[in-house]
Formats: C-alpha cells, sequence, structure tokens
C-alpha cells in the first residue's frame, strides 16, 4: 500500500531515522484510516551539492503538482 519517500542531507543517525520513518508511518496510518502494516517507509540521504538535480528538479519544482508542502527557499 502507501510507501513514504523521505530525501535529507547525510548526517541523521540510523536512531533518528528509524524514529522518523516510525512516525511518519504512524501519522499516515492514523489519517487514512489504515493499519501501520500497510505502509512502508525509506530515508535517502543525498548530499547538498547534489540536491537540486536529484530532489529539487524531480520533485520540489514549483510545477510539480504532487508536492503539497513546499520548502520555504
Amino acid at each position: 500500500m502507501p510507501h513514504i519517500t523521505v530525501q535529507m542531507y547525510p548526517g541523521r543517525s540510523d536512531e533518528i531515522k528509524a524514529k522518523l520513518a516510525k512516525v511518519l508511518a504512524e501519522t499516515a496510518a492514523k489519517e487514512l484510516g489504515r493499519e501501520i502494516e500497510h505502509f512502508s517507509v525509506s530515508i535517502e540521504d543525498v548530499p547538498q551539492d547534489e540536491w537540486t538535480e536529484k530532489v529539487y528538479k524531480k520533485a520540489v519544482d514549483p510545477e510539480n503538482k504532487e508536492v503539497f508542502v513546499r520548502p520555504g527557499y
């Protein structure tokens, strides 16, 4: 069922990533009225110098209608 992907700069521990993934899955399950076992979460570290090409131009671009929360930069 739903898969959530988080892309962020490197530098966070696996413990922090696991906690974030759990909170995201729990929140999504609650909001969508599904059990948590229906969700998966992955976290991809993207170096800052690759951010524009790998993330911004593909996902955050203002023309992308699938982005519901936009960054303030």
